[in-house]
């Protein structure tokens, strides 16, 4: 019999992985700290074409673009004279399982059948445990979800909760943890027992499957009002939203919009604190995935990530919850759209920048989410004053995570904040230069970060210097 002790079965992890996926990512890797990021693309995903028709047979894609008119009016209200760009959203909502991720777990789940696996896994408490549920019914695969749920007091959050329900509507096996490290080990047991498929967030076929989302909003924006929008604003939290969004513009020539990616601020709180995983009203979409994700991608349960944000990010903004959770009221009161906070995430900062542009201009939140019970506005401040969360209108800048949650008394309140680039990009270079343990690079290892750090040269070396790594 195997030696299932934690660490025996984390010792097996990337023999698990490579049998779970069907992905030899050994192939890809360089001598040093590289690896070839698009040949990994190239060669495990599929063609724009290809992800168009499997999404379009299970009705995935194809969302509309809708003009948020009343918000691009409040936002001018509240602007210097001839500012106040046109606030657009792309309504991924109506997705099957209601979510841009529908587009991923198309993939991932068409691959697995292609592959001939009986079952697909996936260890997600947010959406897209959702849509994988809904693509494994249809194409008749079992389907096991994987969720991070309750502190160890057995208490759980309510979007969580409801994700559980919403999966089990589906036809999947929920298996509920607690936070810890439990969640990785249990998800390498199963895979290893049930010789189901990973159907993980980070392969090259789920992040490709985002890259029709990108690729449609140009074309979308390019037919109705003749030019590709100048901004389009991703929540991020694994990356792989930003990362297929801005490789589909891309692939649609749309070199020119700037991509911004915007996060709840929980600084402060860890992610898996017992004591704490419960004082955030968030599940995703927050600083404590955003920053950890974009700077070292290689943290997720593939050896090497296929969500590289910092490859695409011109700009990283911060909203608070208050923020997030006023424009989700906003949006419904005077848009009549109801949507979950995920992508009002974005619509917040949105909201934010388009103060700063002129009104010539246009700027897209790239994704908008379902709402239900669990998502909606008062089962998450209710929950938070069970967790001793104080709750009241004034500056959102004066919010301290896990302690109060400020909704903003007035509009021009919401200020999207600038997290430092410079500083951010400098930590993906020491990221990669500690998880390899490396003293001394090379001219391949130095244009990999020139990639990764969407930078220049000199701006790597004179990094690699401060560390005092030799190249």
């Amino acid at each position: 019999m195997k030696d299932n002790s934690y660490n025996a079965v984390m010792s097996r992890k990337n023999e698990i992985m490579k049998n779970a996926i069907g992905i030899d990512y050994s192939t890809f890797e360089n001598e040093g700290i590289s690896f070839e990021y698009e040949r990994m693309m190239r060669e495990t995903g599929y063609t724009l074409e290809e992800m168009q028709k499997i999404q379009g047979e299970t009705g995935v894609g194809n969302t509309p673009i809708f003009e948020l008119r009343n918000m691009t009016a409040l936002a001018r209200k509240y602007s210097e004279p001839g500012k106040g760009a046109r606030i657009f959203i792309k309504d991924e909502g109506g997705n099957p399982s209601g979510s841009f991720k529908a587009r991923r777990a198309a993939n991932a789940v068409y691959h697995a059948k292609k592959l001939g696996y009986k079952g697909v896994i996936a260890a997600t408490s947010g959406n897209y445990g959702a849509a994988v549920a809904s693509q494994a019914a249809m194409q008749g695969l079992k389907c096991i979800i994987v969720q991070e749920t309750y502190d160890s007091k057995g208490m759980g959050q309510p979007e969580i909760v409801e994700k559980a329900r919403k999966c089990e509507a589906y036809g999947a096996e929920v298996m509920q943890l607690s936070v810890g490290p439990e969640l990785f080990y249990e998800f390498l047991l199963l895979l290893e027992e049930t010789g189901y498929f990973n159907a993980s967030l980070y392969t090259p076929f789920g992040i490709a499957g985002v890259e029709t989302l990108g690729y449609e909003l140009s074309m979308q924006m390019r037919e109705k009002y003749g030019k590709d929008p100048d901004v389009v604003v991703c929540t991020n939290a694994g990356g792989g939203n930003l990362t297929g969004t801005a490789r589909g513009l891309i692939k649609a020539g749309a070199t020119d919009t700037q991509v911004v990616a915007a996060s709840v601020d929980l600084s402060g709180l860890h992610m898996a604190s017992d004591s704490q995983f419960n004082r955030k009203s968030f599940t995703t979409g927050h600083t404590g995935f955003g920053i950890p994700f974009s700077t070292y991608p290689d943290r997720s349960d593939v050896p090497r990530s296929a969500a590289r944000p910092m490859r695409y990010m011109d700009r990283y903004v911060t909203v608070t919850q208050g923020e997030v959770f006023y424009m989700t009221e906003a949006l419904a009161q005077i848009e009549g759209l109801e949507r979950g906070p995920a992508g009002n995430t974005a619509l917040a900062a949105a909201f934010s920048i388009a103060r700063e542009m002129d009104q010539d201009q246009m700027i897209i939140v790239q994704e908008t989410e379902y709402t239900g019970a669990g998502k909606h506005i008062q089962p998450q401040l209710s929950f938070a004053r069970d967790n001793g969360i104080e709750i009241f209108f004034g500056n959102p800048v004066d919010q301290v995570p896990g302690v109060n949650i400020i909704l903003p008394k007035t509009p021009d309140l919401i200020k999207a904040i600038d997290l430092d680039m410079t500083k951010t990009r400098k930590s993906v270079v020491k990221n990669a230069i500690n998880a390899d343990q490396a003293t001394r690079v090379n001219e391949q290892d130095i244009q990999f970060l020139v990639a990764e750090t969407k930078t220049d040269r000199t701006f790597v070396t004179e990094t690699l210097k401060e560390l005092g790594i030799e190249f």
